[in-house]
Formats: C-alpha cells, sequence, structure tokens
C-alpha cells in the first residue's frame, strides 16, 4: 500500500511528521495516507474471523505560536480532504485485502 502525496507545503514537525504515532498499546499502523492536512491511518487487526482493518483520521494544523498540533475535528473546510482521504484509505485497504485473499488461496 502507498502513501498518498498531498501534504501541506510545510510539513509538521515532531510527532506530526513522518509515520502516525503508535496508539497506546504500541502498536503503529500498517499504511497511511495524506490529503493535505489530513491523514488517515489504518489499522489491521487479527480477529476470530480474520483480518479486519479500520481507519482513523487526523488533521494538523499551527497554532498561533506556529507549533503544530493533530486534532480528531473537522470543520466545514476540511470534509472535502476528509473525504478524498476516506476514498485513497478504501482504495488502500481493498488492495490489502485482495492481496490478504490471494495469499490466503495459495497457502490452502
Amino acid at each position: 500500500m502507498g502513501k498518498s502525496a498531498s501534504a501541506p507545503a510545510s510539513s509538521p514537525s515532531s510527532s506530526s511528521s513522518g509515520p502516525a504515532p503508535a496508539n497506546a498499546s504500541g502498536r503503529r499502523p500498517v499504511d497511511e495516507v495524506r490529503n493535505r492536512n489530513i491523514r488517515a491511518a489504518i489499522w489491521q487487526n487479527e480477529t476470530e474471523n480474520g483480518v479486519m482493518y479500520n481507519v482513523t483520521f487526523r488533521r494538523s494544523y499551527r497554532d498561533d505560536k506556529g507549533a503544530w498540533h493533530d486534532s480528531d475535528s473537522f470543520g466545514y473546510g476540511d470534509l472535502m480532504n476528509l473525504a478524498k482521504a476516506a476514498m485513497d484509505a478504501h482504495t488502500a485497504i481493498t488492495a490489502a485485502v485482495n492481496k490478504d485473499r490471494r495469499r490466503d488461496g495459495e497457502s490452502s
């Protein structure tokens, strides 16, 4: 799965640049797609019914002092970028599911 290359002109620094941060259990997403200041982190979860994928969305922004922060709240102006990130995440997950199915078909 590839990463979308639509980052803002000046990239966020510290935890906002590079891969998405690990969650509370220390796991990292299996992929990440970006559309401008919106990031979609794709998480893979093993379940008794097989592999499941979930997506979390974050918006990067600068405060009045120029420091970068992340939020999970989206304004009207963010919605089209959020929708594009969601579509890109859907495409990435579809590719991963198809790859999983091909691999599972070869191993049976």
